[in-house]
C-alpha cells in the first residue's frame, strides 16, 4: 500500500502546474511573446513595501501556439507549465554540470598534481556539456520546457 501511495504522490507532483498571468507583447506567426512578472518568494508578501529584499522582474516568454493569431497585443492571458519541467530544467542547467565538474577536477588533480590543470579540464568539460545541450538537445528541450496559454482574462488593456 505504501508503494501505491508513493507512486500516487510522485504522479501528483509530476502533474503539478505553475501558472503566470501575463500580457501579450507580440504575435509572430505561431509564436506569442508574453510578458510575465517573475517574482521572488517575498514579492507576494504583504510586507513587501517595508522590505528591501522584495524583488520582481519582467520576463518575456515565447509560447508556441497553433492558434496564435487569435491573441492581440495587450491582451491578458494565463500561462501554464509543469513544475516537474522546471525541476528537470534546473537539474540539466545546474546539477549535471556540477556532477561532471567535480569528478573531472578531482581526477585531473590526482593524476597531474596540478590544480590549475584540474580547473581548466573541469571548465572545458562544462563548456562541452553546455555546447552539447545547445547543439544537440536544444530543439527537444524547447518543446519539452514550454508554457501554454490556458486562458484569457477579461480585463484587457
Amino acid at each position: 500500500m505504501a508503494l501505491f501511495a508513493k507512486y500516487a504522490l510522485q504522479n501528483e507532483m509530476r502533474n503539478e502546474l505553475i501558472t503566470h498571468e501575463g500580457v501579450v507583447k507580440q504575435v509572430v506567426g505561431e509564436s506569442v511573446h508574453v510578458t510575465i512578472l517573475q517574482s521572488s518568494a517575498c514579492s507576494g508578501c504583504a510586507a513587501k513595501a517595508m522590505c528591501s529584499s522584495a524583488e520582481a522582474k519582467e520576463k518575456v516568454v515565447e509560447v508556441h501556439a497553433a492558434d496564435a493569431r487569435q491573441y492581440r497585443v495587450g491582451q491578458k492571458v494565463v500561462l501554464e507549465g509543469r513544475l516537474s519541467d522546471g525541476r528537470l530544467a534546473a537539474l540539466l542547467a545546474y546539477g549535471l554540470p556540477l556532477i561532471l565538474l567535480l569528478p573531472v577536477l578531482f581526477i585531473i588533480v590526482r593524476l597531474t598534481g596540478s590544480e590549475v590543470q584540474g580547473a581548466l579540464w573541469s571548465l572545458l568539460t562544462v563548456i562541452l556539456y553546455y555546447l552539447f545541450v545547445y547543439l544537440v538537445l536544444r530543439k527537444r528541450l524547447q518543446s519539452r520546457f514550454s508554457f501554454r496559454i490556458t486562458d484569457t482574462l477579461a480585463d484587457n488593456i
